[in-house]
């Protein structure tokens, strides 16, 4: 906040009138309070601190937790939440009680209660529900919680410790967040935490049932095969799925290697051909759709050829090495020659003659190799004849063409999409606040809050320019009637409210930016078009 003179204040407003509509709009602040409740005398209660952290979270200068104050500092605070609440009103004390008031109640309970809402708010097609995970990483020590107390049946936090790092970062602990997204703008319906040394086959399947069990959801579940074992499908028989096959079972490798080109049919995606195989796999009656991408094929013959030259300068170098080698006897060459040739992967070294002779130095009897290079026709035919090829299985049996099943399963970017806004390591800071996992994982449900928020902004806004059959300039000056959010919240920098003699105004409200609020929903536009 900024007075320049006795009788005038300055705030910033920026974008953040925009996230603070769409979670009116959605209700968030409203569900919060039903299900922790109200306290009478309460300034700041639980949905207004959660409507806080989420535009905190999408501030573009965002704060950890313990700088809170600091980021709302400049901001017109009574204008985004209510008269009478000040910036220094939202402090560490206040945020944290809530955050723990949050876990004990049941993120997963606060997370669906919105969600489902917002799914029947918005008329969000559940059609395909998208299913992936990924790592956070962290530094500091938390503890870790072994025993559930039975006299309160408090959650058990999750286990911050060292796993398989999807983030390439092994020397850090991390945690799991697992997340079901809808392939309809990629809207979150589901996350939830795991331990940092979860396996992703493990869990999956169990991550679905206890889903399932808790949201009565008519969906067709996509996910990667992570998912695709004989364990997993058992659990989940009686759910629907389309999901990818692992090439380490040897049926998909005869099919990826063995179908011919003739084959393959092309599908309603172009660059993609497909043809469909019945399966049975861990007694589930299923349908394998064999996939070859034009696009991807030519990548990995790229690729496929720059291994084949570097495996041959490899061989080269090990040919000439064992060429001048001496050797004691017969035998030591067999078995340096088999251990060397372990190490070449696209080129065989063919032995093809042993000299004796008399070292000229020594005058002891050694042994010296004649070696040949030959590279392995067969291998590298067979993976000419994989590339691009991949396999996915669903036990839907009709009404899914090839086409609808690999467009479903192309939507599992949703996810991805999803995981790229919530690893922002920022939120995740090792600060006062998040020192306890339980923390951490109230941490992670209200990023998801926030991707929420984000996406169905933006999913909506995309709808009206549509609708509307219209657009917005992008980065490029070009007109687009698919922007991000993001760019929206770009082009909205620089907007203040200004309180002059106890009247406010919107400053720098330019006409483009007036023009893109139309395509937001009135509960957006009232925070920079003041009535009265």
């Amino acid at each position: 906040m900024s007075q320049l003179a006795n009788n005038i204040e300055v705030q910033n407003l920026n974008h953040l009138g925009i996230i603070a509509g769409i979670i009116d709009e959605i209700g968030i602040v409203d569900i919060i309070n039903e299900q922790l409740g109200i306290q009478a005398q309460e300034k700041l209660n639980s949905g207004i601190i959660v409507k806080s952290i989420i535009l905190n979270t999408m501030g573009f200068v965002s704060r950890p937790l313990y700088l809170f104050p600091q980021f709302f500092k400049d901001k017109a605070t009574e204008h985004l939440f209510g008269e009478g609440i000040l910036p220094e009103d939202f402090n560490d004390d206040k945020i944290a009680r809530i955050m723990d008031k949050l876990y004990k109640f049941g993120l997963n309970k606060i997370f669906l209660a919105i969600t489902l809402a917002v799914f029947k708010k918005y008329g969000v097609d559940n059609k395909y529900s998208h299913l992936d995970s990924t790592s956070i990483s962290l530094q500091g020590d938390y503890a870790i919680c072994q025993t559930l107390n039975e006299e309160n049946l408090e959650p058990i936090p999750i286990k911050i410790v060292r796993g398989y790092s999807k983030d390439k970062r092994p020397d850090l602990k991390q945690f799991l967040i697992n997340l079901i997204a809808s392939g309809d703008g990629g809207v979150p319906l589901f996350l939830e935490c795991g331990n940092g040394n979860d396996n992703d086959q493990a869990k999956f399947a169990k991550f679905l049932s206890n889903f399932k069990k808790q949201v009565d959801l008519e969906s067709i579940f996509v996910a990667d095969s992570a998912l695709y074992s004989a364990e997993n499908l058992s659990i989940i028989k009686h759910l629907k799925w389309i999901t990818r096959v692992p090439l380490s079972i040897k049926a998909a490798q005869f099919y990826v290697r063995e179908t011919p080109s003739s084959d393959f049919i092309e599908t309603d995606r172009e660059g993609y051909k497909a043809v469909e195989k019945e399966s049975n796999y861990a007694g589930i009656k299923q349908k394998w759709l064999i996939i070859e991408s034009a696009t991807r094929k030519e990548s990995d013959l790229k690729q496929l050829s720059k291994k084949i030259v570097k495996d041959e300068e490899k061989a080269h170098s090990l040919l000439t090495s064992l060429s001048q080698k001496k050797y004691e006897n017969r035998t030591e060459i067999k078995a340096v020659f088999e251990c060397e040739q372990k190490k070449l992967k696209y080129h065989h070294l063919v032995l093809k003659n042993v000299v004796k002779a008399t070292d000229k130095k020594t005058k002891k009897t050694i042994y010296k190799a004649t070696i040949a290079l030959e590279k392995k026709a067969e291998k590298i035919e067979e993976e000419k004849k994989t590339a691009g090829r991949f396999i996915l299985a669903t036990n839907v049996l009709e009404n899914l063409s090839p086409s609808e099943i690999l467009i479903a399963y192309k939507g599992q970017q949703s996810c991805e999409r999803g995981f790229r806004f919530l690893k922002d390591p920022l939120f995740f800071a090792d600060s006062v606040f998040l020192k306890y996992p339980s923390r951490i994982e109230t941490m992670a449900m209200l990023m998801g809050l926030s991707l929420l928020v984000y996406s169905i902004g933006q999913r909506q806004l995309r709808a009206n320019l549509k609708q509307n059959n219209t657009g917005v300039k992008n980065q490029l000056g070009k007109v687009t009637d698919q922007p991000t959010l993001r760019w929206i919240f770009q082009c909205f920098q620089g907007i203040h409210l200004v309180v002059l003699n106890g009247v406010k105004q919107i400053v720098n409200l330019t006409d483009s930016r007036l023009e893109t609020l139309n395509y937001f929903s009135k509960y957006c536009q009232k925070y920079y078009i003041l009535s009265g």
